[in-house]
């Protein structure tokens, strides 16, 4: 299974792609302004990076 011309990046979260935030908001138990929020407070589009920042957010609170 090979995309052609695109290349795609599993591990970066693309803000301009719905599903991409539904996802990752789906699976830490947050809307998906959270996930927008996490992504500008790292600075960041690595998906490791931003769950991270969400699970430590949630453990703080």
């Amino acid at each position: 299974m090979a995309n052609r011309g695109i290349s795609t990046d599993r591990k970066k979260v693309n803000s301009g792609q719905n599903y991409e935030l539904y996802h990752v908001a789906e699976k830490m138990g947050v809307s998906i302004q959270q996930v927008t929020g996490a992504k500008r407070a790292t600075g960041s589009n690595d998906r490791k990076v931003i769950e991270k920042y969400i699970s430590d957010k949630k453990k703080n609170n």
